[in-house]
């Protein structure tokens, strides 16, 4: 029987197909349709994901994690910021001599917040949550997940 992960495995899941996008825009040619492409998926992610811990994590760390509310604080300003760069790069293709410098801006910006959360939030969360609430918030967002999926666009 195998375990479903629990939210923080969700998110490091997310992270890992976050980073994979970040690693395939970097590989593409400079100018490359595909890098627009690859631009539009990695947006879709960072919106859910970002949504996702919003709802699901981030009241949870503030409410039990000690200085919660200052992790909570921090990931949501680089959201903010994440947010701000993904509209800024809406507004360029990637043939435009801008979209090189916004989207390294981007990238840098959203390695440094994935590590943030992987070194400070997720082993926070970790030792204030027990196992099983950890486990039925997994549940719970999967659940969010699915719904949205059936719902479609």
């Amino acid at each position: 029987m195998s375990r479903r992960p629990d939210i923080l495995g969700e998110f490091t899941a997310d992270h890992r197909a976050v980073t994979e996008l970040l690693a395939r825009i970097d590989d593409a040619p400079e100018g490359a349709p595909a890098r627009g492409e690859l631009l539009g998926q990695l947006t879709d992610l960072l919106f859910s994901h970002c949504a996702a811990e919003e709802e699901h994590l981030f009241p949870v760390v503030q409410h039990d994690v000690p200085d919660g509310g200052s992790l909570v604080f921090t990931s949501i300003a680089d959201h903010l910021a994440i947010g701000q760069y993904l509209s800024d790069l809406q507004g360029v293709g990637p043939g435009d001599p801008g979209f090189g410098t916004l989207y390294q801006g981007l990238a840098e910006l959203v390695r440094r917040h994935l590590a943030t959360e992987e070194e400070q939030v997720f082993p926070a969360a970790r030792k204030a949550l027990p196992a099983g609430a950890r486990a039925a918030l997994g549940e719970r967002l999967r659940a969010d997940r699915e719904a949205v999926a059936e719902a479609g666009p």
